[in-house]
């Protein structure tokens, strides 16, 4: 009797490792999830998001978002570089080769075209106020900022102190973000982003070339 029903017993599959019918689950499962993701952060922020939670809201059994992804803070990790795309802001602020004549205005450029699309501002204004409501969100961000952003930026500076004038530039545009989109202080929230651009990019220009 024991050994008949040991027999029929479905086995229980390890956590994070779904079967390979589960993890071939229909086309675009990974990107599934993580548009999931995304969009329960930007609802609920970190600390009431949940990987069951993303799971539902993907249409996929959680072990696939372990599977794919790991833990809550690697998930939303993945969220944050598919919000902030680092492949493509770093070529667009610093430039394979390009020179460092106008780094400022790129900069300047790059991230207020970011935060004046209304679907990149949605996510980042979900990032910023997860990250400043609960620890564990903005050392995840805190730490991608700085890995995946500055130090490639630093990198291709040719002045004393790279990584901190890189940290002076971007530390910079998040306090006009906050003012200008988050806390919409005026007359910076009305203000033309060209205006903000022409009167940034001299002093990010400074922060970053700048010999000192």
């Amino acid at each position: 009797m024991t050994g008949t029903a040991s027999a029929s017993a479905p086995r229980r599959r390890g956590r994070g490792r779904p079967s390979r019918a589960e993890a071939d689950s229909g086309p675009g499962a990974r990107e599934r999830i993580l548009e999931a993701a995304r969009a329960e952060f930007a609802q609920r922020g970190y600390d009431k998001t949940s990987v069951r939670g993303i799971a539902k809201a993907a249409d996929v059994d959680a072990a696939l978002v372990h599977h794919y992804f790991g833990t809550k803070d690697e998930v939303f990790e993945a969220a944050v570089e598919m919000t902030l795309e680092p492949v493509q802001l770093v070529p667009a602020v610093v430039g394979a080769g390009a020179s460092l004549d106008g780094v400022g205005e790129r900069m300047a450029r790059y991230f207020i075209e970011v935060w004046e699309n209304p679907a990149t501002r949605a996510q980042l204004l979900a990032l910023f106020r997860s990250a400043l409501t609960h620890e564990a969100a903005a050392k995840v961000l805190r730490t991608f900022v700085l890995r995946r952003v500055l130090e490639r930026v630093a990198a291709d500076l040719d002045v004393p102190d790279p990584r901190f004038r890189a940290e002076l530039a971007a530390s910079h545009m998040v306090g006009i973000a906050v003012l200008r989109y988050v806390i919409k202080v005026e007359p910076l929230a009305s203000t033309d982003p060209e205006e903000i651009i022409r009167m940034v990019a001299p002093t990010l220009q400074r922060y970053l070339t700048d010999p000192g």
